[in-house]
C-alpha cells in the first residue's frame, strides 16, 4: 500500500494490492530464508545479529517519531538523518572494534561495548541531525495535522473498521496522549532506571544474576502473552463472523439457517428485482419478500 499504490500504481484496486501483498510476502520469505543460511554459514548467531540491528535501524527511530509528532520535521532532513546516522553508526562500529581488540573481525564487532557504540551513535546522531536540518536548514512551513486525513487515499474508500471512536478528533488526541505518555515512562524504566538498579550490585552473585534472568523472563512472557492475545480481544468480533461462516459452509447452511442467524447477525440478502417493461407489466413480475 505504502510503495506499489504510491509510486507505481496509485488507481491500484484492493485486489491488485493484495496479490501484490501475496508476492511480496513470498517473496520475503524465500530471501530471509536463503539469507538466515547464509548467516548461519558465516558464524554469526542471533544475539550478534539482533545487535547489529540497532545498528542498521536504529538511525530511523527519531526521525520517524518527528515525522509523526512535530509539525516542523522536515522531510528532506528525515531521509539525510537516516542516513548519515547510518554511515556514522557503521564508522563508529568499526573504529570501536578495532580499538578495543586492534582487530576487526566477527568476534570483536560483536562484543558489548563494540555494539553499544553503534547503537547509540545510531539512534543520537539520527536525532541531532535531523533537529539541526529542520530548526535551521529546511525553512519549509510547519505541517497542519489537522489536514492529515484529507492526504489519506482509502482503497475503494473502504471505511471497514473504522468506526465514530476511531474517527473522533477528540478521541483520537487522548489516544495521541495515552501514548505519549506510556511510551516516555516506558522508555525511562528501561533505559535508566532498569539499567541503574544492576550498579549497586556491581559483579552479580549467583543469587542476584538469578533474580535477574527470571525478570527478564518474567517480562519476555508477559509481553509475548499481552501481544497474542489483545489482538484476538480487539478482533473477536470480526474471528467470530469468520468461524461462523466456515461452521455454516461445513454444516451447509446459509446464513439465514445457520448461526448467525440465531444470534442476530443474519446477513442481509442482496436480491436483484426486475424493472417492469412494456411487454412484461408489475402484475407480472414475482413477488419478492423483503428480508
Amino acid at each position: 500500500y505504502d510503495v506499489y499504490r504510491t509510486y507505481f500504481n496509485p488507481e491500484a484496486t484492493g485486489k491488485n494490492i493484495l496479490m501484490i501483498s501475496r508476492i511480496v510476502i513470498v517473496g520475503f520469505g524465500l530471501f530471509m530464508g536463503a539469507f538466515a543460511i547464509a548467516l548461519n554459514e558465516m558464524g554469526l548467531n542471533l544475539g550478534w545479529v539482533y545487535l547489529f540491528m540497532g545498528i542498521m535501524i536504529g538511525s530511523a527511530v527519531i526521525p520517524l517519531w518527528n515525522l509523526m509528532t512535530w509539525d516542523k520535521a522536515s522531510g528532506t532532513g528525515a531521509i539525510v538523518a537516516a542516513w548519515g546516522g547510518l554511515v556514522l553508526s557503521l564508522t563508529t562500529w568499526f573504529i570501536a572494534a578495532a580499538s578495543q581488540s586492534g582487530t576487526i573481525n566477527v568476534a570483536s564487532l560483536g562484543t558489548n561495548e563494540v555494539m553499544l557504540s553503534g547503537n547509540v551513535v545510531a539512534i543520537c546522531s539520527s536525532g541531532i541531525i535531523h533537529y539541526v536540518w529542520s530548526k535551521f536548514i529546511d525553512k519549509s512551513p510547519p505541517f497542519d495535522f489537522s489536514t492529515l486525513n484529507s492526504k489519506i487515499s482509502l482503497v475503494e474508500q473502504d471505511m471497514s473498521g473504522l468506526g465514530e471512536e476511531q474517527q473522533d478528533p477528540v478521541e483520537l488526541a487522548r489516544s495521541k496522549r495515552w501514548i505519549i505518555r506510556r511510551g516516555w515512562g516506558l522508555t525511562i524504566v528501561l533505559v535508566i532506571i532498569w539499567p541503574l538498579l544492576s550498579v549497586p550490585a556491581q559483579v552479580f552473585s549467583v543469587d542476584y544474576f538469578a533474580f535477574w534472568v527470571l525478570v527478564a523472563i518474567v517480562w519476555g512472557f508477559g509481553s509475548a502473552v499481552v501481544i497474542t492475545v489483545l489482538p484476538l480481544v480487539e478482533s473477536s468480533e470480526e474471528l467470530g463472523k469468520v468461524f461462523t461462516g466456515l461452521m455454516n459452509i461445513i454444516m451447509r447452511k446459509s446464513p439465514e439457517e445457520g448461526v448467525w442467524a440465531s444470534s442476530g447477525l443474519a446477513a442481509e440478502k442482496t436480491v436483484e428485482i426486475e424493472m417492469p417493461t412494456a411487454d412484461k407489466p408489475l402484475e407480472e413480475q414475482p413477488s419478492v419478500e423483503k428480508s
